[in-house]
C-alpha cells in the first residue's frame, strides 16, 4: 500500500521558562523528538501513550497547527513542511481532525445545519438545495436523521455531538481522518457506535486514519496497527497481533498487563513499571524510559536506542537494547 501520509523523523520543540517568576533563562522542551510513521489510503493506525506523551502534539504538527523544528511531512508526496500557509488550503482538505470533546469542537451558536453547510459552501462551493441535500447527506452517512439539522449543539448528547463532528470533517470530502482520543469522554456503550462507525467510513470510502488513544483496549478493536510513544518517541510499533501478543519493549508490556478485563476472577500479573509521574525532564543523552525500566542496564544511561526489527519480524520494531532478552 502506498503511503497517504509519511512523517520523517520530526520533531516539535517548546521554550519552557525556569526560574522564579518567569525571569530565568527559557530551555527547548523536546514534545516529539524524531518521530517517523506512515499512514496509506484505507488503513487504520493506533498511536498510544500515556497523558503528556505527545500524542496530540504530534497530530497538530500534522496538520501544520504547531511548527515543526526539524523533519519532513508528506502528504500524497508532498512535503508540507515546505510550504507557506497560504497553500495549506488543499492539504487541510484532504486531512481533518476529530477532536475529544464534541461540544468544545461545535460552535454552540450555530445549528447543525450551519455547521455542517460551512465547510461546504467554503470549500466546494455548493448553494441551494445542492448545498441542503450535501447537508442532509453527511447527516445520513453518520447515523444521524437530517431533521436534525435545525437544532443546536446542547440539544444533542455526546455521542450524537461526536457523530456531527464526525460529519463536519467529512464536509470536505477529505483522505485522511486525524482522531484524536474520539471517544474518551463518552460512554462505553456509546463509544462502541462510535468506533464501528469510524471503521465503516474508513472501510467504505477508503480513508486513512490515524486514531489516537491512551485506551489500548480501544486500539486494538480498531486499528491494524498500532504505535507506542513514550516522551515524544515511538518506543515500539507494528501490527496489532504481533505487539498485543508478543510486546517487544517494557513500556508496551507494562500497558498491556494494566489493561482492564472485566472478569474479577481472572487474575492479572503485577507490573514492574511504577505508573507514577516520570521523573523531570529528560536530559536527552539516555533512553527516555530509563528511569522507569525495571530492566535498565548501564548502557541505557548512555546512549538512546535505535527502533529497530525484532523477533524476526520487520514490521515489528522496537527501541530496547534488551529486545532479544524480552522475547526469553
Amino acid at each position: 500500500m502506498n503511503a497517504f501520509l509519511e512523517c520523517r523523523d520530526i520533531s516539535v520543540q517548546f521554550p519552557v521558562i525556569r526560574g522564579a517568576f518567569g525571569f530565568g533563562k527559557p530551555v527547548m522542551f523536546s514534545a516529539v523528538s524524531g518521530v517517523s510513521l506512515n499512514v496509506a489510503t484505507g488503513e487504520i493506525v493506533g498511536l498510544v501513550g500515556e497523558s503528556g506523551c505527545g500524542k496530540s502534539t504530534l497530530a497538530a504538527a500534522i496538520m501544520r497547527l504547531v511548527p515543526v523544528q526539524s523533519g519532513s511531512i508528506l502528504v500524497n508526496g508532498v512535503d508540507i513542511t515546505r510550504l507557506p500557509p497560504h497553500r495549506l488550503g488543499p492539504v487541510r482538505s484532504a486531512m481533518q481532525m476529530v477532536f475529544q470533546d464534541p461540544y468544545a469542537s461545535l460552535n454552540p451558536r450555530m445549528t447543525v445545519y450551519d455547521a455542517l453547510a460551512e465547510p461546504v459552501t467554503v470549500h466546494r462551493k455548493l448553494r441551494g438545495k445542492a448545498l441542503g441535500a450535501e447537508v442532509s447527506r453527511l447527516m445520513e452517512i453518520v447515523g444521524l436523521a437530517p431533521a436534525l439539522a435545525r437544532k443546536y449543539p446542547h440539544e444533542f448528547s455526546g455521542g450524537q455531538r461526536q457523530r456531527i463532528a464526525i460529519a463536519r470533517a467529512l464536509a470536505v470530502g477529505p483522505r485522511m481522518i486525524i482522531a484524536d482520543e474520539p471517544v474518551s469522554s463518552l460512554d462505553v456503550s456509546i463509544q462502541a457506535q462510535i468506533l464501528n462507525l469510524l471503521a465503516d467510513l474508513s472501510k467504505r470510502m477508503g480513508l486513512a486514519m490515524l486514531f489516537i488513544s491512551h485506551d489500548l483496549s480501544v486500539v486494538r478493536y480498531l486499528a491494524g496497527r498500532i504505535l507506542v510513544m513514550y516522551r515524544g518517541r515511538i518506543v515500539e510499533e507494528g501490527d496489532i497481533p504481533e505487539v498485543f501478543n508478543n510486546p517487544a519493549h517494557p513500556y508496551t508490556k507494562a500497558l498491556i498487563e494494566a489493561i482492564q478485563v472485566p472478569d474479577p476472577s481472572v487474575a492479572r500479573p503485577q507490573s514492574a513499571v511504577h505508573f507514577d509521574a516520570p521523573s523531570a525532564v529528560p536530559s536527552g543523552r539516555g533512553c527516555p524510559f530509563c528511569d522507569r525500566c525495571p530492566r535498565a542496564i548501564p548502557i541505557c544511561e548512555e546512549s538512546i536506542p535505535a527502533l529497530l526489527p525484532c523477533h524476526g519480524v520487520p514490521r515489528h520494531r522496537a527501541a530496547c537494547f534488551r529486545t532479544d532478552e524480552s522475547a526469553d
